[in-house]
């Protein structure tokens, strides 16, 4: 139940076991455990037992492909043709999806057997994961608390031992911090490298040129970091109207060695308090990799700062909703904004000064940005990669109070419940490539997370770091009670 992606290939190709089984035990412990999870939201087992039938007729035949018998699910945002996408919006249901995603093609067309879509929040706009059509999902650690969001259904499959291979999307965090919340792999895309047509609210038709929208991505989620990179593989490259001139040709790992990384370390954000539960374990994972002979350093001049990257992210990514805001509500905000301290530069006034930016205003937050990616790209030429948290606790208990209100602790500290993301914009900024990968438990017993920020379209050598990290020290770790 919870064999790796490249173990489940490789018995399938060796006749130990059939697609058609593999699917029936996934749908067996679906039936049996997500009566209290609730992950898999969306259930399409007919058709998958089709498609399992085929693959094995494939299989027989000699074919091989990637996922070629794989069973595994996708998160409910993405579309599948005949299948509900409602992004939580309820009276969405009814509205008829005829093609699917880029991705979901790609996946199918590589022989993964998808059996049905995983729970997402209301419009994927929350770091838990629950909505009025389809309820709570709930993390396999600890029922009281969030999977994370909004790809909080696919970790919680994965961590519930359903599926090997599941796929979600990210622009705030909502690969990252599920992964981190659930003890499971996840890896953020360069920005770009995977279309994201079929990605859009219920009703948003799939054309390509529409589907690019800032920050967001579409990722891969697993219990291995080698299953990321296989089904790297076999997403990655150029919608069809790019394919015309653009071939995908991803550069190498930096290295071979875990030994030979130059890895930076951070434990501390200047704007949100990181608990010292997620700071032991990262520290731990430090000394670790300095053991294995990775050289390490906790500072680097070159490092953009990163006050600026969470502001100049919050307030680009809030112009995207400030773009449908009706009239009134728009020049009540405008009039909000204007009383705003001209000094003043913390995230809520951000998010206040993003829903009303002008174009002239968003031009200069992206000059802000090219001049953040270019310092990245000093960086990357002394280090290979930045090792840092994903979030700033472990999995925090269900709060379903209206989102405005809602507060964190950390610590003792009472924060905001949207600060709690802004380690995530370290990456997502400037659409670097970022892998979480479960660095143990906690004092609490829960899983904690880091993300490893990589170089522009290096996504290969964050991938392959995390899979020496993971073979050296070890990875997935079962929630007790699903092992």
């Amino acid at each position: 139940m919870f064999k790796t992606t490249r173990q489940l290939v490789t018995a399938l190709q060796d006749r130990q076991v059939s697609a058609a089984e593999l699917l029936e035990q996934s749908i067996t412990r679906i039936e049996a455990l997500d009566g209290e999870i609730n992950a898999v939201v969306v259930r399409d087992f007919d058709r998958a037992r089709q498609a399992a039938a085929s693959a094995d007729a494939a299989l027989a035949r000699g074919e091989r492909r990637p996922l070629l018998g794989i069973p595994m699910t996708v998160k409910e945002a993405i579309n599948i043709a005949g299948l509900p996408t409602t992004w939580g919006i309820p009276g969405t249901g009814s509205i008829e999806v005829r093609e699917d995603a880029v991705v979901v093609q790609r996946l199918k067309a590589s022989g993964a057997v998808i059996l049905g879509k995983t729970n997402v929040p209301l419009q994927l706009a929350d770091w838990q994961t629950y909505n009025a059509i389809h309820g709570v999902t709930r993390n396999p650690w600890d029922l009281g608390r969030t999977p994370g969001g909004s790809s909080g259904g696919s970790a919680a499959a994965l961590a519930a031992g359903y599926v090997p291979l599941e796929l979600g999307t990210d622009i705030g965090g909502s690969l990252r911090v599920p992964a981190h919340c659930c003890g499971v792999f996840a890896h953020k895309p360069t920005y770009g490298l995977v279309p994201m047509r079929g990605i859009a609210p219920p009703g948003v038709p799939a054309l390509p040129h529409a589907a690019t929208v800032d920050f967001a991505v579409v990722g891969p989620m697993a219990r291995s970091a080698e299953d990321l990179a296989l089904a790297l593989d076999v997403l990655a490259g150029p919608d069809e109207v790019q394919a015309t001139a653009y071939r995908l040709e991803l550069p190498p790992a930096r290295h071979e060695k875990l030994s030979e990384f130059r890895v930076l370390v951070i434990d501390t954000h200047p704007l949100v308090p990181t608990s010292q539960e997620v700071r032991a374990a990262l520290h731990r994972c430090a000394d670790q990799l300095a053991h294995a002979g990775c050289r390490l350093s906790s500072s680097s001049p070159l490092l953009p700062d990163l006050g600026s990257m969470a502001t100049t992210f919050t307030a680009l990514l809030m112009s995207f909703f400030g773009a449908d805001l009706p009239a009134a509500a728009y020049r009540d905000l405008q009039g909000a904004a204007a009383q705003l301290a001209p000094d003043d530069r913390s995230p809520s006034a951000a998010r206040l000064r993003g829903l009303v930016m002008s174009h002239r205003e968003w031009i200069h937050a992206d000059r802000i940005r090219a001049g953040i990616a270019n310092q990245w790209r000093q960086l990357f030429r002394d280090w290979d990669l930045v090792l840092c948290p994903a979030w700033p606790t472990p999995a925090f208990a269900h709060d379903h109070s209206e989102i405005s209100g809602r507060r964190l602790q950390v610590d003792g500290v009472e924060t905001g419940y949207a600060e709690h993301s802004l380690w995530i914009t370290l990456a997502t900024l400037t659409g670097l490539p970022a892998t979480a990968m479960p660095v143990g438990l906690g004092e609490s017993g829960l899983p904690i997370g880091v993300q490893l920020i990589g170089p522009y379209l290096e996504d290969r050598t964050t991938l392959a770091f995390a899979a020496l990290a993971e073979r050296e020290f070890g990875g997935f770790i079962a929630a007790p009670g699903f092992a």
